[in-house]
């Protein structure tokens, strides 16, 4: 039963408690009701406001409920456009791909058609996996250490962390993981032993269908991979006609400073996925660009419900043609992204003590703090002092740092002063 007064109290979670399934997880971490948020501020129910390091987990890149991407919503919605549409065709969808191809593919000089899956990041995965067997006719996926691509079934085969995969209740089945760049320090050259086992036909490896990764792993750490490695696993997987799909869904959108995390390694993925911030509103959407030639779906072949939510493409379009048409956004990401850089680096070099060490590209940063007691405990004071902040890695030893892309100076400094007493009192 529950307590009606006590559940109607401001920031209470006896409702939640109640209620709510276990698996609930970032209520657990920030334990307040919250109730409306602007830019990269968040308000809980007794008005008292947070500094939103977190950005939905990737998802809010142009920060929290932007005035212009509503106005566009609110417009649509009013003027009665559809919104709900299965996959038929309609204006909204035609107008996000015209932009998209003009303001984001053209430009960089890449040709791709869209496949509108599911909405989510893992149901975009999943049909580049699908069609990456259908293509090449094999079946194994080479995936990597600390890489992480989602919880449904055949996303979860991918990912490498063993506490998700053993809530599965099955098998994992159908991939071959590989160390991702720097596994085994910065020394080697992890792609030299993936070419050497897929030439090796006694290694155990078989050529598989594709190749998966993110070129900068979030949930595994904010582990980034250099323009080399990356430029070495595309020529492999050129030479065995393997495909590549590189997983944009956190690091894509902007996040690292050009809309597509891997255009500073001058590579030309097969197949794109992009979810989270693709929406620019946290509308759910998600997206397979695939090279032309890949395009072997027969009608129907990958279906869903909800392919291409019309609402979230025609705020995905506002955000292309307010955020991307110009370089302000892209500079505003690597001027941030250095300020937020260097105040980590000072950090991690006044708590020696700790080992603390920095890591990540643009916006996409990560404090490693060894071990994820200390981790915990500097995310738990940040949050009781107003910063919103969340672990990764495979021991949640690292704080990831996602501001939105559009924070302003005084938004991030207090973030920052904040990290900063919270660190100090946790060491």
């Amino acid at each position: 039963m529950i307590n009606k007064e006590s559940a109607n109290s401001p920031n209470s979670l006896s409702s939640f408690e109640e209620l709510e399934s276990n698996v609930r997880s970032y209520s657990r971490s920030f334990p307040v009701v919250f109730r409306k948020a602007a830019s990269a501020i968040l308000e809980d129910e007794n008005g008292s406001e947070f500094i939103d390091f977190l950005s939905g987990a990737g998802v809010l890149n142009y920060g929290h409920n932007d005035p212009d991407l509503l106005d566009a919503a609110i417009a649509y919605l009013k003027s009665n456009g559809i919104v709900h549409g299965l996959d038929m065709a309609t204006s909204a969808k035609r107008r996000f791909m015209e932009d998209f191809g003009a303001i984001i593919l053209r430009p960089r000089g890449l040709t791709y058609k869209f496949h509108f899956p599911g909405p989510t990041g893992a149901n975009a995965v999943e049909a580049a996996l699908k069609l990456a067997r259908k293509v090449t006719g094999r079946h194994s996926v080479i995936s990597f250490t600390n890489g992480f691509h989602g919880v449904s079934l055949g996303a979860l085969a991918i990912t490498g962390n063993r506490y998700y995969r053993d809530a599965a209740g099955l098998p994992s089945a159908g991939a071959v993981f590989m160390p991702y760049d720097g596994y085994w320090g910065a020394d080697t050259d992890s792609s030299e032993y993936l070419e050497r086992v897929l030439a090796d036909a006694s290694s155990g490896v078989d050529l598989p269908a594709a190749v998966i990764l993110e070129t900068v792993q979030g949930e595994g750490g904010i582990n980034p991979a250099s323009k080399e490695w990356l430029q070495s696993i595309e020529r492999i997987c050129r030479k065995d006609d393997i495909v590549l799909i590189v997983d944009d869904i956190q690091a894509g959108c902007g996040r690292t400073g050009s809309f597509f995390s891997f255009e500073f390694a001058d590579i030309s993925p097969d197949i794109v996925v992009l979810s989270k911030s693709l929406s620019g509103s946290g509308l759910p959407l998600s997206l397979l660009l695939l090279k032309p030639e890949l395009d072997v779906w027969r009608p129907g072949e990958h279906n869903g419900t909800f392919r291409g939510n019309n609402l979230a493409l025609v705020t995905a379009t506002a955000a292309l043609r307010k955020y991307w048409t110009n370089e302000k956004l892209s500079e505003g990401v690597a001027e941030n992204g250095r300020i937020l850089k260097e105040h980590l680096q000072h950090l991690a070099q006044c708590s020696r003590d700790h080992n603390l060490s920095v890591r990540g590209r643009g916006m996409m940063l990560g404090l490693d703090c060894s071990t994820g007691n200390l981790a915990e405990k500097i995310a738990r004071k940040a949050f009781e002092n107003g910063l919103v902040v969340e672990r990764c890695g495979a021991e949640d030893q690292v704080i990831k740092f996602l501001p939105p892309l559009t924070i302003d100076g005084p938004a991030l400094q207090r973030g920052l002063d904040i990290l900063d007493k919270s660190v100090r009192a946790s060491t």
